[in-house]
């Protein structure tokens, strides 16, 4: 093994990308990028009945939406098939594999891994130090045939090959680790080091899935997401740099990232945290650039169609009377009227006196974006027209 450090992406192309799988691919490509190592990009895709080539392509545009890279690759394992029957081919002359007549299934004939029957252990970066015994396993199935490899021995010759040194997954891969450590040193590969990550949870604290709501990356960015705060949000799933610094740019993350710090327990899913993490990367954006995602995300409301039906008793901030809010109101007519600053009205007289009636004037909701930003969207003259109609309502 080279002192260069290389990771891995493998995803199988057998669905839409799941966000679990992209938070382990960032993590990966976060931690060859802090240690100045490559990336591998490999499509793991032997089962020729599930995998399917749009799967393939949402994978791959996921990848570069979220500005993950990668030096090797894509590799498709489909296209390797001689690179593994080489290899089964060594196992069963060395004696480490054998053909096997079998009295169940559709294969009357596999070939086995003749397992030594022994205690593997090994160090996980996260987790410490796992030991498994083998002997559970009996001789597993490797391949169906010589020319039909199975994903046990595949992932092991490929990681062997491409001289991957650190294997970076969901804890749900522990349980895969004795079976590819066997087979590595069958045929003669060093151990890469390991680091099993903790699942992605729903707020019921079971596996992240479909009835969690949306899970694959593609589903997020239909919402309008953007790639800079689903890399913030997904890598602080399971990984804190041990600061209270909640916003990160990529480059940031790339310079903190240490799997030391990865946690043991099962991180939770939540939405309301990524839309208010992706509040805060929209406002990094450059002005114009806030303005028109802003209108896209708005442009459906009622009150982008059409002046608002307001009710009385809303306009008025909190306990202030009808009154205090009517003059207010008057007051920022002749502020908008000769483009004056209304934060600054705002802050001495109180904002949310100020600019409660003020958005709710705009927009008759009691949520929406700032007034000052929908003064900019609806444009003075319609403002103004709306902020008087709640003037007349108050009187």
């Amino acid at each position: 093994m080279s002192d260069k450090i290389v990771v891995r992406i493998p995803p199988s192309p057998t669905g839409f990308f799941h966000i679990g799988r992209a938070r382990t691919a960032l993590f990966n490509y976060l931690f060859a990028k802090n240690q100045g190592g490559e990336v591998v990009f490999r499509l793991e895709d032997t089962d020729k009945e599930r995998s399917k080539k749009e799967f393939e392509e949402d994978i791959i545009e996921s990848l570069a939406w979220l500005g993950i890279t990668y030096d090797q690759g894509p590799f498709r394992q489909s296209e390797r098939t001689s690179v593994y029957k080489s290899y089964i081919e060594k196992m069963l002359k060395n004696g480490t594999a054998y053909i096997s007549q079998e009295s169940e299934g559709e294969n009357k004939e596999v070939i086995r891994f003749k397992n030594p029957n022994k205690i593997i252990t090994f160090e996980d970066i996260v987790r410490g130090e796992i030991s498994f015994d083998t002997s559970d396993l009996k001789d597993f199935v490797i391949a169906r045939n010589i020319n039909d490899p199975l994903y046990h021995l595949t992932v092991v010759v490929d990681d062997h090959e491409m001289g991957v040194t650190h294997i970076i997954r969901g804890d749900d891969g522990i349980s895969n680790t004795p079976r590819q450590i066997l087979l590595q040193e069958a045929i003669g590969a060093v151990r890469p080091k390991y680091a099993h990550v903790p699942l992605i949870l729903g707020a019921d604290r079971s596996k992240m899935s479909a009835r969690h709501g949306a899970t694959s990356l593609r589903d997020f960015r239909a919402k309008g997401y953007l790639p800079s705060a689903m890399i913030n949000y997904l890598a602080l799933l399971g990984w804190n740099p041990g600061t209270d610094q909640e916003i990160f740019t990529m480059e940031d993350l790339i310079e903190q990232f240490d799997l030391a710090k990865i946690q043991k327990g099962g991180a939770i899913f939540d939405e309301k945290k990524l839309d208010w993490v992706n509040k805060e990367h929209i406002k990094l954006l450059p002005p114009e650039e806030q303005r028109q995602r802003l209108l896209e995300e708005i442009k459906d409301e009622l009150y982008m169609k059409g002046e608002p039906e307001l009710e009385v008793e809303k306009i008025a901030w909190k306990k202030d009377s009808p009154e205090i809010a009517k003059g207010h109101l008057e007051a920022l007519i002749k502020i908008i009227e000769n483009s004056e600053d209304v934060m600054e009205y705002a802050e001495r007289v109180g904002k949310g006196s100020a600019l409660w009636p003020l958005r709710y004037s705009l927009t008759g909701a009691e949520t929406s974006p700032d007034p000052l930003t929908l003064l900019e969207i609806l444009g003075k003259q319609e403002s103004l027209k709306r902020i008087r109609k709640a003037v007349i309502i108050l009187s």
